[in-house]
């Protein structure tokens, strides 16, 4: 379960990365900033689910 949650994290974060740049090309800035930082807390999401505990 753990695992799909993770896959779906990912994928959704590139998305979001992916129509920032769409949506920034289109010129509204704004809602692309706002989409990289949903993406930046996503990936972050996943780094701390990923790092080993002892």
């Amino acid at each position: 379960m753990s695992d799909t949650i993770i896959s779906i994290l990912m994928l959704t974060g590139v998305l979001l990365t992916g129509g920032a740049v769409y949506v920034s090309r289109k010129g509204d800035r704004r809602r692309a900033l706002l989409m990289l930082i949903a993406a930046l807390v996503m990936f972050a999401n996943v780094t701390i689910w990923l790092v080993p505990v002892k």
